[in-house]
């Protein structure tokens, strides 16, 4: 093998080792900045519903953003939708919402508004995820 056959052989070889390093480090599917990947949709529908809860003021985009990356640093968007989905019915009466009250939806609803709550204490959203959802015992 002649030498500018190796070093393009080693060229070669770092350039696909680089990736795979940064890769190793990131979150499953995201970016290591950003959390784990939620569609577009899921975080605009997100921050227009925190939006709804603490006011339509220009300022509340940014906090809303910030609660949004804050819980996608921490779960994984099909957990995020389970979560708050349950978090969103617990207070669903009648048999139809039978689902939202068992042990396991109440577990996934607290875990939900605490994270929830501090993310909203971190980014600076004035009122708190306890008030804008019900209690869960």
């Amino acid at each position: 093998m002649t030498p500018g056959c190796r070093a393009l052989l080693v060229f070669a070889c770092l350039a696909l080792a680089a990736p795979l390093a940064v890769a190793e480090d990131a979150p499953a599917g995201g970016n290591p900045a950003q959390g784990h990947d939620y569609p577009t949709q899921g975080r605009v529908e997100y921050v227009l519903s925190c939006m709804d809860d603490n006011g339509h003021d220009f300022v509340n985009v940014y906090k809303c953003s910030c609660v949004i990356d804050r819980i996608a640093q921490v779960l994984t968007y099909d957990d995020f939708v389970e979560q708050s989905t349950f978090a969103k019915y617990a207070t669903l009466g009648g048999e139809g919402g039978a689902e939202f009250r068992v042990d396991r939806a109440k577990a996934q609803t607290k875990k939900f508004l605490t994270l929830q709550a501090e993310a909203y204490r971190v980014c600076g959203v004035a009122k708190q995820a306890a008030t804008a959802a019900p209690a869960v015992k």
